[in-house]
């Protein structure tokens, strides 16, 4: 890698890497450097040699291990500060000039006076480190509409990770370029300058942090940690906070949604968008090995959709991400074998998994037998009795540990990954994760009632943010941490967007729950390949070949109607999962209503009659 002299600050810093000729992003590059004062700049192209370079910077840090190639080629083991693991939702702000934009599911600082603060943190934040320069774009950049931004971050952890997780380096630059076009600029520091007695560490981060978002300027600012949802900003913050801006202004959805092509035995091809809260499936589902002969499923995406309206008044999906950035616990030959796949094939960051004494990774679930010896993610010898010096029920993995691993590796990826049009959803999926109350799957009598569904959607928290896990919370569309605006007049956007076509043309939208469990606290569906068996009666609930019985919880199915042949799941069983229990929708309805109710006054009107026509339904079927 050249280095020459810095033309475009009035400083003798040493740059590496191609100098862009877009005014937007020397400007911003300008006023970055002369804010946190680093010690050099590099321009990132995301070549080969530029990885490797990367690499070798982290594994000198002491922030990464390379793996044994013959086990996960061109692959590193990093672990992170203890303290930064996962999201900070009450340290995420939407910055909206107006505070009522905000909304009562976000936190809200005025603009002027986050700006003020950060800049106080970012004054000289990046003392003695490099300053990465990441051009990307969000999506294709042949797009009719691509979708650019510039990463700036002292990280290179994170240079690297958005080499996989988006269109990163020369491509998108030149086509910047090439048209001088708008980019969201994203700024990102891990917060340890290091100035004069500072010793470095090998994941420098900051006690306090700011996920701070600019919407009405489409611009991100993040300071403090260095984990991956909070420094990779194309993802969650670009890709849906600041999209979902884009989308309502522009007349599309962004969305914390999975896409999967589905192929009947008949060749019939549905795709197929869900959305789950993280760590509740979502990418097992994207990577499905159906169970049923005769059915293929490919993938699209596993995490975030772009749905905009077609030409022929569908909508259509594509996935702007590049890579999986996916929950590691829990993935394995049985549940997600194509994922296995994927990183098997290496070019791969895992973060805060556990090493093998011989040079590869582990985490629970990966295989029914953890292996004898372990070095855990906080550096420990740990075998399977607990790590060394803690407590025995300690696990190995941190139950939020990743793996960032490109998608091109997905074994069942499908050819129309590559088409910038995207593909046509026939369906739309919504789910949680509830142990009792919401039925297997049920499906909507309406896009009103669907976005209803959506905006009601319930799950247990998981590991995925920090706070307890285990605590229900309403979660709407799954995309509760994710909207960059009032969550009302997100629902109403999505009545928009069902207004703006006919009915006939819409998907049809469906909610499902793979988590049901009986007294004993046993779940009542096989979940993982057989949730394939959910797709084919939703296949064929698109086609009109299967019936279903009407109640408050949605059109359901009749048991003769769900394949579980071959399945050793009893008749009472398949009953009550499947089913609708009035005493706990009886529980359920006064939760739902508080919950609407919290989100002020802006809600829908439809949303009120929604869920008046519930408690109707609700009191129907008692006098029945």
């Amino acid at each position: 890698m050249t280095d020459a002299k810095l033309t475009h600050v009035r400083t003798d810093l040493p740059v590496s890497g191609r100098v862009p000729t877009h005014p937007g992003i020397l400007a911003w590059v300008d006023e970055v450097a002369a804010l946190t004062r680093p010690e050099a700049i590099h321009h990132c192209d995301g070549s080969d040699e530029e990885w490797d370079h990367l690499v070798d910077v982290l594994v000198a840090a002491g922030t990464a291990v390379r793996l044994n190639p013959e086990r996960k080629p061109n692959s590193l083991y990093v672990r992170t500060d203890p303290d930064d693991v996962a999201r900070v939702e009450d340290r995420t702000f939407i910055c909206s000039v107006a505070e009522d934009d905000c909304g009562p599911t976000n936190n809200w600082m005025a603009p002027a006076q986050m700006k003020a603060i950060l800049r106080d943190r970012f004054d000289g934040c990046m003392r003695g480190r490099t300053m990465y320069v990441v051009p990307f774009c969000m999506g294709h950049v042949e797009a009719a509409d691509p979708k650019f931004g510039v990463e700036i971050t002292d990280s290179p952890y994170v240079a690297l990770s958005m080499r996989i997780m988006t269109r990163m380096g020369a491509e998108p630059l030149e086509a910047m370029e090439a048209s001088r076009a708008a980019f969201v600029p994203a700024l990102h520091s891990v917060g340890m300058p290091l100035t004069e007695g500072v010793v470095d560490v090998p994941w420098p981060c900051n006690d306090e942090k700011y996920i701070a978002h600019f919407p009405d300027e489409r611009a991100i600012w993040s300071f403090g940690s260095g984990y991956g949802g909070n420094s990779l900003l194309g993802k969650k913050c670009y890709a849906l906070r600041i999209a979902s801006v884009m989308a309502r202004d522009e007349g599309w959805l962004a969305e914390h949604m999975l896409i999967l092509r589905l192929t009947s035995p008949k060749g019939r091809v549905f795709h197929v968008c869900a959305a789950f809260p993280s760590a509740c499936g979502k990418t097992n589902l994207a990577m499905i090995n159906p169970t049923i002969p005769g059915w293929k499923a490919e993938t699209l995406g596993d995490d975030i959709a772009w749905l905009r309206p077609g030409d022929d008044g569908r909508l259509w999906a594509v996935n702007p991400e590049s890579g999986l950035f996916g929950v590691a616990p829990g993935t394995g030959e049985t549940t997600n074998p194509n994922a296995m796949r994927a990183v098997e094939a290496g070019n791969s960051v895992f973060t805060n998994v556990a090493l093998t004494p011989d040079g590869d990774v582990w985490w629970e679930g990966m295989t029914d037998v953890a292996p004898e010896r372990l070095t855990d993610w906080k550096g420990r010898a740990w075998t399977p009795r607990g790590p060394d010096g803690g407590r025995p029920s300690e696990k190995a993995a941190h139950p939020n540990s990743r793996f960032c691993t490109p998608i091109t590796q997905v074994p069942i990826l499908a050819a129309a990954y590559d088409d910038p049009r995207g593909v046509p959803i026939d369906a739309i999926i919504f789910g949680g994760r509830r142990e009792n109350t919401i039925p297997l799957v049920a499906q909507s009598r309406s896009w009103a009632h669907g976005v209803f569904m959506g905006a009601t959607c319930s799950s247990e928290t998981t590991a995925a943010s920090t706070g307890s896990v285990g605590v229900l919370r309403r979660d709407p569309m799954a995309m509760l941490p994710f909207i960059g605006y009032h969550v009302a007049d997100y629902l109403q956007h999505w009545l928009d967007v069902g207004n703006a076509t006919t009915a006939d043309k819409l998907p049809k939208i469906f909610y499902v729950n793979w988590f049901r469990r009986d007294g004993d606290g046993r779940f009542l569906w096989p979940g993982f390949g057989e949730n394939s068996r959910v797709l084919k009666w939703i296949a064929e609930r698109i086609d009109g070949r299967v019936g279903a019985v009407d109640s408050p919880a949605g059109q359901l199915p009749l048991p003769e109607d769900l394949d579980v042949s071959g399945l050793d799941l009893p008749a009472t069983d398949l009953e009550a999962v499947i089913g609708y229990s009035p005493s706990e929708w009886a529980d359920e309805l006064p939760r739902v209503r508080r919950w609407l109710r919290s989100l002020g006054s802006r809600l829908p009107t439809e949303m009120h009659d929604e869920l008046w026509l519930l408690a109707e339904a609700m009191v129907r079927e008692v006098a029945h």
